[in-house]
């Protein structure tokens, strides 16, 4: 069985590092102490294991009973890599204000708005069938492998989030300049568009 982790691993960083609802929901409740970005972190990473559970049992499905599927599912992905690249670049350089939240008064709120924004939005799990199957040895077991994936998926956000949380000041200075924020994601956007690529051409 061989996966591959190097490609699944740099996919899986870019995705991390482009700001997204997660993203601006645990820097907003960090803003407003420590404990509260904490809790909305606690709450996202509880909404990505609900994802990973759910594209790790479907996507093992799918592919036991159809092998084929692997395939289709792979182009499917490449699509959907182009299609966020083409946003990203998109919208680089946006200097639209976030709204402003009052400061939050209960630590099971700020959980489980944590929790939904991350099952509730779609694009987490369109990441989770996009990027396994990339990463996938045909050959090999398909719930080991997506179990291994889906793990390695969650443990790496749960650990930016360890990043996150205590520089949340310094992250929203760094992207509040509007050349940087463009810099930043034109860079993200091209490396989801240079990924698309060498699948597609594999």
């Amino acid at each position: 069985m061989h996966i591959a982790w190097g490609s699944f691993l740099l996919a899986l960083l870019v995705i991390i590092l482009v700001p997204g609802p997660d993203f601006v929901m645990v820097t907003r409740s960090a803003a407003n102490g420590a404990r509260w970005g904490w809790l909305a972190a606690a709450g996202v990473t509880c909404g990505l294991l609900v994802h990973a559970t759910a594209a790790t049992v479907g996507l093992s499905a799918l592919v036991i009973a159809f092998p084929a599927a692997l395939f289709v599912v792979k182009v499917l992905g490449v699509g959907y890599l182009v299609l966020m690249s083409v946003q990203i670049l998109r919208r680089a350089g946006s200097t639209a204000a976030a709204r402003n939240e009052a400061a939050p008064t209960s630590g099971r709120a700020v959980f489980l708005r944590g929790l939904l924004v991350d099952v509730l939005n779609p694009k987490v799990l369109l990441t989770f069938l996009t990027l396994l199957p990339q990463a996938m040895d045909p050959a090999g077991d398909p719930m080991t492998q997506a179990l291994l994936l889906s793990s390695a998926a969650v443990a790496s956000f749960a650990a930016w989030w360890l990043i996150v949380v205590p520089s949340v000041g310094w992250l929203s200075a760094f992207l509040s300049v509007p050349r940087r924020k463009r810099v930043f994601e034109r860079c993200c956007g091209g490396a989801l568009l240079v990924m698309a690529s060498s699948i597609a051409l594999a």
